[in-house]
């Protein structure tokens, strides 16, 4: 488990490697996904979230990241999602200590 800021602080790492900042970060309980991103630019996370592993934060982080470039999950939206899971999972590769947290 993380805490609510640490995982904000990883939205916030995630958003400055793919050049997107979202506007609102919030953390609360949520009853139907896991997160929502507004067309203003808030990102909304379920608290169920902390919880999980960095591979399901980070791809959940991502998906929510890439909708303020990509409104839609068109072509273009899910190709950047891999390339970018993909390069996450070579740095899991070189520092196993990290694919752990």
């Amino acid at each position: 488990m993380i805490t609510p800021e640490e995982f904000k602080a990883d939205v916030r790492v995630w958003a400055e490697e793919i050049g997107v900042s979202p506007r609102e970060i919030h953390i609360r309980k949520m009853k139907r996904k896991w997160a929502s991103c507004s067309s203003k630019g808030r990102l909304t996370f379920d608290t169920s979230l902390l919880d999980e592993t960095k591979e399901v934060r980070s791809r959940t982080i991502l998906h929510e990241l890439l909708h303020l470039k990509y409104p839609n999950h068109g072509r273009l939206f899910n190709i950047l999602l891999n390339i970018y899971l993909k390069r996450k999972a070579k740095e899991y590769v070189n520092d196993p200590d990290t694919a752990a947290e």
